[in-house]
Parts: C-alpha cells; sequence; structure tokens
C-alpha cells in the first residue's frame, strides 16, 4: 500500500514538472488604449509573444514553477509580475504599461494589414503622426497637400495655374502611378482623383503612411510608385472634442471639428468642416493664384463592440465644392470680352466605407471591408466643358493566422470601377467600366532575432487587359541595437484611363479614349534598400538618428499622352520605358527641447525611347531643414526651409531653381491653443522669375507650374480640445 501511495505522489510530482500551461494577457495604457505590438517576455524560457490590435497577447506551453513575465512597448516603461504557474485561474490578467519620459512614442502601422509596430516591419512605411500631423495640420489645415509636399522624396504637383488643382509625386514619378487609399479603401482614383489632395482635411487623422516603391502585390493596380495611406481616429476610451478655426491673409477661413466617444457596446466619430477660399492674385497679373471655392465636407461613422471577439464599423462620407478660378475681375463680377476667362470645378463626392472584424480564437482572424463610391465632378472654360459620374467599389474578405514564429495573411477582392462622361460633351466620350478580381497571400516570418522575412504573391484578372501575377519580396534585419536595414522590392502595374496629370492640366479637353484592342497596361519592377542608425551622443543628452535609402523602379511601356495633327491627344504607347532611381538621406537630431530634421532627395527620373530624356517636372536635388523647439504643452516654434533644383519643363525649357521658408509658431494651454503661421518667408513665386501663361488674358495657354505662385501666406487661428 505504501508503494502504491508513494507512486501517486512520483505521478503527480512528475505531472506537474512536465505540465504546459497557457497565459494570457491585454495590455493598455493609462488611458485604457490597448497596447498593439507590445511585448509579452519569460526570459528564462526564452519565449516571448506579441499583442495584437485589441492588445491581447497569449503565450503557451508555460511549465509550472514561479516565472518572471516582463512587459514591454516602445515609449512605455518596462513592467516586470512574478507569477507561479499553474494559475488560479485562465482568463486574461489586465496590464498597464506607463509612458517613458525617456523615449518617442511607437508608431503601429496597418498597410500591410499585419498590424505590427513600425520597427517590426520588413516593408520600409514612413509615417507622419503624432505631433508631427498636428504641427503640419497647423501649416494648411484645409487641405494634405502641403503635409504629403514637406516629406522627403515627396513631391507635389499643381496641375492648374488658377484653380490649385495638384497631384503627388513620389521619387519623381508622375501622379498616376501613386494610390491614395483611406482606411485601407480606395477612394481617390481615376477621375476622383483630380481634386483629391484638395479636398482631404487632416484634422480626422490619426496618421498617415506611405510606402515608396512598388506596392501593387498589396493593394492591386495603380501603385506603381507607391502608397498613401490615410489612417483615420477611432474612438477611445475617453470622449475627444476638437474644433479648429483658422483664417489667412489671402481671406481663406478654415473652421473644422471633431468628435469621437466609446460607450459600453456602441461608439462613433463624427467630423465636419468647411473650407472657403477668396480669389486672391498677389502677382497683379489678373489670374488667381488661389481660386475662389466653397467646400463642405461631413464624416459621421459608428463602431459596434459586439464583444471582445467581434467589432465593425460604418462610416458615409460627404464632400461638396464649388471652385473657380481665372480672370480675378471676371470672378468678381467685373467681366467683359477683354476679361472673360475662367475654370469652374463643381464637386460632389459621397462614399460609404464598412469593415467588420472576428476573432475566431487567438490564432484566427477573420476581415470584411467594403466601400462604395459616387463622384460627380465638372470642369468648365470659356468654350468648352468636361463633365461626369465615376461610380466605383471595392470589397475585400480576409483571413489572419498567426503562429509563434510567422503570421500568415490571405485574401480575395474584387474593385469595380465606371466612369460615364457627361452627355452634353461634344468629343468622343471617354467611358470606361473596369472590373478586377484578385486574390492575395502574405506571410510575415521571424526567422530570428535578426532576420524577419515579409513576402507575398498576388493574382489579379482585369477584365480589359488580362492577368497579372505580383509576387514582393521584403526583409528586415536588426543587426543590433543601433542598427536596422530593410531590402526589398516587387512587380507592379497600372490599367490604364485617361485621368493623368496631362490630361488633367488641358481640362481634358480633346482627349481621345484609350485604344483597348491597341493598348497595353503599364507594368513595373523595382526596388529599395535602405540602413538605419540610431544612438545616444554625449552621455545620452543628444538623440541623433540616420536613414539612408536607395531606391529605383522601372515602367516598361507606358502610356503617353500625345498631340495630333487635329487638335486631338491621344494616349500612345511608343517602344521603351522610364526609370527612376536616387537616394533618399534623413537626419534626425534631438536635444532637450530642440528637434532638427534634415532630407535630400537625390531623382534620376528619364524617359528611354528612341532617344533619353529627362521626365519633365522632377526636381533632380531637393533639401528639407525643420528645425523645431517644443516646450511639452506650453510652446512649439518651427523655422523650415526647403530647396528645389531646376527642372525640365514640357515646352523643352528650364525652370529655375528656389527656396522656399517658413515660420510657424503655437502656444498651448490645457484644452486650447493659439497658432500662426508664416508660409512662404521670401514670397518666391513663379510670377517673380518666370512666367506661367503665353497668349493673351483673354485666352492664356499656360505653361507648366513648378513653383508656388501663390507667393507669401500667413494664417493663423485657434484650437480647441475637451476631454
Amino acid at each position: 500500500m505504501k508503494f502504491i501511495i508513494m507512486c501517486c505522489i512520483i505521478m503527480q510530482y512528475t505531472i506537474n514538472i512536465y505540465a504546459q500551461h497557457t497565459f494570457k494577457a491585454i495590455l493598455r495604457d493609462k488611458q485604457g488604449n490597448p497596447l498593439q505590438s507590445a511585448t509579452a517576455t519569460i526570459k528564462l524560457l526564452n519565449k516571448n509573444a506579441l499583442a495584437d490590435s485589441n492588445g491581447f497577447v497569449i503565450m503557451q506551453n508555460i511549465p509550472s514553477g514561479k516565472l518572471i513575465v516582463t512587459f514591454s512597448h516602445v515609449g512605455y516603461e518596462e513592467k516586470s509580475i512574478s507569477l507561479n504557474f499553474p494559475l488560479s485561474n485562465d482568463s486574461a490578467i489586465n496590464v498597464e504599461l506607463y509612458e517613458s519620459e525617456h523615449e518617442e512614442n511607437e508608431v503601429v502601422v496597418t498597410s500591410t494589414r499585419s498590424s505590427r509596430s513600425i520597427a517590426n516591419i520588413p516593408t520600409r512605411i514612413e509615417t507622419i503622426s503624432g505631433e508631427e500631423l498636428d504641427e503640419k495640420g497647423n501649416m494648411k489645415p484645409g487641405d494634405i497637400r502641403m503635409m504629403l509636399n514637406e516629406s522627403t522624396g515627396i513631391q507635389t504637383q499643381q496641375t492648374s495655374a488658377t484653380s490649385y488643382n495638384s497631384s503627388i509625386r513620389i521619387q519623381g514619378l508622375d501622379g498616376k502611378y501613386t494610390q491614395i487609399i483611406r482606411d485601407g479603401l480606395p477612394l481617390y482614383s481615376g477621375f476622383s482623383g483630380g481634386l483629391g489632395l484638395l479636398q482631404i482635411i487632416p484634422l480626422d487623422l490619426k496618421q498617415v503612411e506611405v510606402i515608396k516603391g512598388s506596392s501593387s502585390t498589396l493593394y492591386g493596380g495603380g501603385a506603381i510608385a507607391g502608397l498613401v495611406n490615410l489612417i483615420s481616429k477611432t474612438p477611445g476610451e475617453k470622449r475627444e472634442l476638437n474644433f479648429i478655426v483658422n483664417g489667412t491673409s489671402a481671406k481663406g477661413l478654415d473652421v473644422s471639428g471633431f468628435y469621437s466617444q466609446k460607450f459600453n457596446k456602441v461608439g462613433t466619430t463624427i467630423f465636419a468642416s468647411y473650407n472657403h477660399g477668396t480669389a486672391y492674385d498677389p502677382a497683379n497679373i489678373g489670374l488667381t493664384a488661389i481660386p475662389k471655392f466653397d467646400r463642405y465636407t461631413f464624416n459621421p461613422k459608428i463602431f459596434f463592440y459586439f464583444n471582445k471577439n467581434t467589432t465593425a464599423n460604418f462610416g458615409v462620407n460627404a464632400t461638396y465644392e464649388n471652385r473657380i478660378g481665372g480672370d480675378i475681375k471676371y470672378i468678381e463680377g467685373k467681366g467683359d470680352s477683354t476679361h472673360a476667362y475662367f475654370e469652374k470645378n463643381k464637386t460632389n463626392r459621397y462614399s460609404t466605407q464598412l469593415s467588420f472584424e472576428h476573432r475566431v480564437n487567438d490564432k484566427v482572424t477573420f476581415n470584411l471591408k467594403n466601400s462604395v463610391s459616387y463622384y460627380n465632378r465638372s470642369i468648365q472654360i470659356p468654350d468648352y466643358l468636361f463633365s461626369g459620374v465615376q461610380i466605383s467599389s471595392y470589397t475585400e474578405l480576409n483571413l489572419n493566422y498567426k503562429k509563434e514564429k510567422s503570421e500568415w495573411i490571405a485574401g480575395i477582392n474584387f474593385l469595380t470601377d465606371k466612369f460615364t462622361q457627361g452627355k452634353h460633351d461634344t468629343i468622343i466620350p471617354v467611358d470606361y467600366n473596369q472590373n478586377t478580381i484578385g486574390a492575395f497571400i502574405q506571410n510575415t516570418w521571424n526567422v530570428s532575432k535578426i532576420v524577419t522575412l515579409e513576402s507575398g504573391l498576388r493574382g489579379d484578372y482585369q477584365n480589359d487587359y488580362g492577368f497579372f501575377l505580383l509576387p514582393r519580396l521584403s526583409a528586415l534585419f536588426k543587426l543590433n541595437s543601433h542598427f536596422t536595414s530593410r531590402i526589398g522590392g516587387g512587380l507592379g502595374y497600372k490599367t490604364p484611363n485617361v485621368f493623368t496629370e496631362d490630361a488633367e492640366r488641358i481640362e481634358f479637353k480633346n482627349v481621345l479614349p484609350i485604344d483597348i484592342k491597341n493598348r497595353d497596361a503599364e507594368k513595373s519592377y523595382g526596388g529599395n534598400f535602405d540602413i538605419n542608425y540610431r544612438t545616444t551622443l554625449f552621455t545620452n543628452k543628444v538623440s541623433f538618428s540616420f536613414n539612408q535609402l536607395f531606391f529605383y523602379t522601372r515602367i516598361n511601356n507606358p502610356l503617353v499622352l500625345t498631340p495630333l495633327a487635329n487638335g486631338y491627344y491621344n494616349y500612345l504607347q511608343p517602344k521603351g520605358f522610364i526609370d527612376t532611381k536616387g537616394i533618399e538621406t534623413n537626419i534626425k537630431i534631438i536635444y532637450k527641447n530642440f528637434k532638427l530634421f534634415v532630407g535630400y532627395t537625390y531623382a534620376d527620373v528619364n524617359q528611354h525611347y528612341a532617344t533619353t530624356t529627362s521626365f519633365p517636372l522632377v526636381a533632380k536635388h531637393r533639401l528639407n531643414n525643420v528645425l523645431v523647439y517644443e516646450i511639452e504643452g506650453k510652446l512649439k516654434v518651427g523655422l523650415e526651409g526647403y530647396y528645389y533644383s531646376p527642372q525640365k519643363l514640357n515646352d523643352g525649357t528650364t525652370g529655375k531653381s528656389y527656396w522656399l521658408t517658413g515660420f510657424m509658431i503655437e502656444k498651448l494651454w490645457k484644452h486650447f491653443s493659439i497658432f500662426a503661421n508664416l508660409e512662404n518667408l521670401t514670397d518666391t513665386r513663379q510670377t517673380r522669375f518666370d512666367t506661367i501663361y503665353t497668349g493673351s488674358i483673354t485666352n492664356p495657354v499656360f505653361r507648366d507650374i513648378y513653383a508656388p505662385v501663390d507667393g507669401f501666406l500667413l494664417n493663423g487661428g485657434i484650437k480647441i480640445k475637451l476631454h
């Protein structure tokens, strides 16, 4: 009997030793917000796990005994807890981390769908978030054009001299090769992209994520040069109520409000904005540098928290705008037979966004999202009217599967894009109806502590241009605590439509539809490589970071808008290619309350047809300098300077080089702040050193706009933040 009892005791002891247990925790900050991508570590066992978007973290196969679990997140103080396994119950424990006073908050990115911290993503992603987004919003509260233009490697190109219409160029490539999306949904492409940069207000944005280089594997056609993902704010545990009122020396006005709150099972965000511009001609040439416009934006969104595993949200966006530029006497109601030139843009934009997410278990998450967009725009000049309606939709279903060392994401999507030109227009309609169905799979694999690989494969079938197979591969090397490096590349494609910078510049007048049977989709390949170095200097008094990027992209058989002998324009496809190659250098230095940012871009963009020529409207050399002085919660002061080297123009001439400088100051209190921004202090204008049109003021023929036309501007206002 004693032998049997002894065997039972030994067996029980053996079971306790070899028993494997599970540990669960929910990581939050002191405001109750989940800490996505925070890490839980048991150093004794060399085990770690990453928190998901809800701050939920799970560790399995833990032996019995007393162990120390350490929780960490960049920008937060490390926290350790001693636990005795097995725990008394298997429910998740709540862990609260506090922000560090000596580290910058980590940024979590979503553009690669894996929702990891930016430090752990193999794909190179740049972000504008937090205080930087807030500061740039002071400079141009009415749109995001300036915010993007002041980033290294990005240049916004003004396509209309009098109406301010602009597009975005990444690493020197035409704006049609950059895809702008919102919360992962394509809402600003084709006809609807023409005024997109001018109709996006930054107040309700949480952050902006930029991927440079081919991103077609991630989001399909159109992202050859890169991708800009606008991330909207979501409700937090505490109410947020923000207002901004801004006025300009050009008699412009911006009034925006944002509200968000999370209740028990429901949350909401509501954004509304009114933006007004007055016709402005600082050069006294009789043409508007800033048009007269009125724009109204309304964007309500509702969030449902069914349980800890299931969430959903639904939003509606509505934008209405009337914009008119041209002869300032005509706009002021003093027009006559001489002063009769105008350019009117009328826009109605409506879209819906739907997202549903369900976590099946600790490893599997299912996501469904959809958007439907209606865009109606008319462009009118004295002897011509172009108008049309674009209706597009996007639906995606994806599945996320997480393992200890890898993450799989697979999905399918369906994109529709239909444009119908107004019946009153006299030229051949440029209507199109494009449908694309695609499937993709992506894997992120933590090969070791040093190496992380991200690979992806997409297959798209497009009804006009057939099938595209798009692989991509990126790698992250964490060499030590100071050095990291990324290398990546992939294939891309762009299905043609008539809505390009060149066509926008001539208001689509006499542009012929694309000959689908005799044209191919534009295809590309490219890659980039960067090196990052971070350290502290002078006994930790100075923080120093350095990033060096090398890039190359090639586009085969690009479509070129070509004038014909009969006065029409046709998209031809000459044999050859366009390529861009160059470098981007970014340096950041922080000393006490001072922050210095220095960025340099070298972009060598060329057209290789029968002969090789420089691609027009590209500043081969750009220099960005920003110095910020900040007393946390009290004062922000910024000084900036940007250099643009000479640019080749479409008429064969070369523009002048120029500098832009600015100064910003903001005084903050607990619930409100006042700010002022002096933009373009030296009054740099193309009209001061070059012309913007030829011909008469009655019938002007506009040249390329490569420098500002609005000159020095002062804007200032008040921001109110209530919680």
